[in-house]
């Protein structure tokens, strides 16, 4: 089923993402429809939609716990062509770096693994065009990420700098 209006499919999939609410206790039955809706919208992306759905689906994994629903959405950015991957990482820069370590880890590389040479030149040249503050934090995240399991492996390690 193909995502009829971007914009609103976006604020939704962005406002039911927060699974794991914080120290208010939540009903197990919201926590529940929550991961549902999080699973249905992620589902509905064909990868015909471009880098802005990349970009929102990337956004939205910033739960810690996420009661396996994030496997949607992984399932989801794998539909979506390299180059839109690649692009979206690059838009979803400062959001990328606010997820939860190992989200950000596998999203990079998926980056890695799915990117030709031509779209690791891209995503090289647009990540150094951020702003700095990201930029700086964007590369020390790779670096992170280089260091244990995600970008480790000689199929990632060294690709995205």
């Amino acid at each position: 089923m193909p995502i009829a209006e971007a914009e609103a499919w976006r604020r939704e999939l962005l406002s039911v993402c927060a699974l794991d609410l914080g120290a208010e206790p939540v009903p197990q039955e919201e926590l529940d429809r929550r991961c549902d809706r999080y699973v249905e919208l992620a589902d509905l992306a064909s990868g015909d939609e471009g880098p802005a759905a990349v970009a929102a689906l990337i956004a939205s994994l910033r739960a810690e716990q996420d009661y396996g629903a994030h496997q949607a959405v992984y399932g989801a950015l794998q539909r979506f062509p390299a180059n839109d991957i690649v692009e979206g990482a690059i838009l979803a820069a400062a959001d990328l770096l606010a997820l939860p370590r190992d989200n950000s880890g596998q999203v990079l590389q998926l980056v890695t693994l799915v990117a030709t040479p031509a779209d690791l030149e891209h995503f090289r040249r647009r990540s150094h065009g951020l702003e700095p503050g990201v930029r700086q934090r964007l590369h020390s995240l790779v670096q992170t990420h280089e260091q244990d399991e995600w970008l480790a492996g000689e199929r990632s390690f060294g690709r995205l700098r």
